[in-house]
């Protein structure tokens, strides 16, 4: 090889690691944006006005859609082609965060935060794609091994930086500067796309839009009565309807050798439709509690929204250190065994919470800390078992099924748990509404529990 093809190769070799860095951007602004709002939604709300309902909404309208598209999303990427795709859904998500940002009521802001999800949905699929086909051998695994702390920092970053921004009140503009924040980031992504390789599959699938259309009716109805007040629970069995004929439709079209979003050899084993259970359950409580932190700070205290930041600080701090340990260290050589580990800790947490979440301030962030703690070592570990028996075919379809389940069961949690908190202190103190949702998650993850030991119910045989 000569001096000048070294140099060239060289030159290359650094540009991809860029263009990583722009892939993770992306990654990152979606979770910011999931979490970003949580502790800033009181301050949205008594901007905006509207229904109290309406705080549940700021979160669900952006986690729904985004599960259920995921898979869309993906499919659509096989088809026309990743990066284009990737580039068309962060100029979407760009525009659509201005549109959050220049809101003038809640239904305004939710309708923009829902095109939003639809913007992420389609980009976010893209990314490890993309970075399988710049990588190979040992640069794959480092770069692949790059999300996990990337993410991690971001759940530390996002609600104290949503509440940071919220509280500078940087040019008047208040909480709009949360939403703000995506524009340079999404502006400098699309500015390193072109150092992205176009990828696309061999054989394209054929895109399932019936299939998502009864996802997105059959989720959507089951998750509307549990965040509307007044809204009576006659949609529920209409949702799990048409969750349903989903399942049948997925089915015949896979007998017909037609494309389908999920691929249904993944349940012939029993472990993996209780890996499913185990996501929702799971993410449930801890998706709807921090929502719920931040509601008794600001509602039940009167405190700012900088207050609510740091009191999940915590929380996110144990999760991302936890996180790291249990995938770099525990889990390579304890397995699933580190999943329950991570439920037994979280359990302590919300245990102790209950017990001394109103009488003393120290013990009340050492909860929230092992609940962090708890979620971090039950993640990697969850996702690691819960893909071990996958086959190769049906990793792509497993993985996305998974991802979209986790946005679900946080959509869910915010509903029930928000639900669950507005209701009781509207009608007891603060101090009883805080309890009484703990007691809810504690049993939220005692069903996690369960659901788990179905899961690895072979392996321990």
């Amino acid at each position: 090889m000569s001096v000048r093809e070294a140099a060239e190769t060289g030159t290359v070799h650094r540009w991809r690691w860029v263009a990583l860095a722009a892939l993770l951007t992306a990654e990152a602004m979606n979770l910011l944006d999931a979490t970003v709002v949580t502790v800033a939604a009181p301050v949205v709300h008594a901007d905006l006005g509207g229904a109290v309902s309406d705080v549940q909404w700021f979160g669900a309208a952006y986690t729904l859609p985004f599960a259920v598209l995921l898979l869309v999303g993906g499919r659509l990427g096989d088809l026309a082609g990743r990066r284009r795709m990737f580039v068309v859904g962060t100029g979407a998500f760009a525009l659509a965060s201005t549109a959050c940002a220049l809101a003038t009521g809640p239904d305004a802001l939710i309708a923009a935060r829902a095109v939003q999800a639809a913007a992420a949905a389609l980009a976010i699929p893209q990314t490890i794609g993309l970075i399988r086909v710049m990588f190979d051998g040992r640069e794959l695994a480092r770069a692949m091994g790059a999300i996990g702390p990337v993410m991690g920092l971001t759940a530390v970053c996002g609600p104290v930086l949503g509440a940071v921004v919220t509280h500078a009140d940087l040019f008047g503009t208040s909480w709009r500067a949360a939403f703000l924040l995506n524009v340079p980031l999404a502006a400098a992504v699309l500015a390193l796309a072109p150092l992205l390789r176009e990828d696309r599959a061999p054989r394209p699938p054929r895109l399932d839009l019936p299939g998502a259309a009864l996802a997105a009716s059959g989720t959507g109805l089951v998750v509307y009565p549990l965040i509307q007040q007044g809204a009576g629970l006659w949609p529920l069995p209409l949702g799990a309807g048409s969750l349903a004929a989903f399942a049948f439709h997925q089915r015949a079209r896979a007998r017909r050798g037609r494309g389908s979003l999920v691929e249904p050899s993944l349940f012939r084993d029993r472990g993996f439709p209780a890996a499913l259970a185990t996501s929702t359950l799971f993410f449930a409580p801890t998706t709807g509690l921090t929502l719920v932190v931040a509601l008794h700070v600001q509602l039940g205290h009167g405190g700012g929204v900088l207050t609510a930041g740091l009191t999940l600080l915590p929380w996110s701090c144990g999760l991302a250190v936890a996180s790291w340990v249990a995938g770099t260290r525990l889990v390579p050589r304890h397995g699933s065994r580190v999943m329950f580990a991570g439920l037994a800790v979280f359990l302590l947490g919300l245990i102790i919470a209950v017990a001394v979440y109103d009488a003393s301030r120290g013990w009340r962030l050492a909860a929230l800390a092992l609940c962090g703690v708890g979620s971090g070592l039950f993640t990697p570990a969850f996702f690691t078992t819960a893909l071990s028996r996958v086959r190769p075919h049906e990793t792509g379809s497993a993985a996305g099924l998974l991802n979209a389940v986790q946005q679900f069961g946080g959509t869910l949690g915010t509903a029930l748990l928000g639900r669950v908190f507005l209701h009781a202190l509207a009608a007891h103190s603060a101090a009883h509404a805080i309890r009484l949702t703990f007691w809810c998650a504690t049993g939220m993850v005692a069903a996690t529990a369960v659901a788990g030991a179905f899961m690895t119910a072979r392996e321990r045989r």
